[in-house]
């Protein structure tokens, strides 16, 4: 199962945008670019909803069934999440080499932390 398309970056200018003008946090797994939006008048509170994108290079693993797994494993915990995520962010996870040997719950902890860490997770 996937992210909802309401949640998903989707093309190369948004994740372009979060890369130029978002912030920056990094853990020893994952890094952690994040973007606020202005409102833009959709839903109750005038925010589009948070959307998601992760990217996983060959560098770290040259095995697509690898990569693939992982980001399997950070869909899975973002869609858990996604209920407690405020509307109006753009999020990319940035995976590094290191990560090829981690499980769902070392994901799951740095995830978490790095979301509090850039205040996307219970921030303002």
């Amino acid at each position: 199962m996937s992210l909802p398309k309401v949640n998903r970056l989707r093309n190369r200018n948004e994740f372009k945008a979060v890369y130029q003008k978002g912030g920056r946090c990094s853990g020893k797994y994952l890094v952690l670019r994040f973007l606020k939006e202005t409102s833009c008048g959709q839903g109750d509170s005038g925010l589009p909803p948070t959307k998601i994108g992760i990217s996983i290079s060959q560098k770290v693993s040259k095995k697509a069934v690898v990569r693939n797994r992982i980001k399997r494993q950070i869909r899975g915990i973002f869609r858990g999440l996604l209920p407690q995520l405020p509307p109006g962010w753009k999020i990319v996870v940035i995976v590094k080499s290191q990560a090829q040997g981690c499980n769902y719950e070392d994901f799951l902890r740095e995830l978490r932390q790095l979301l509090i860490k850039s205040e996307v997770l219970y921030g303002d």
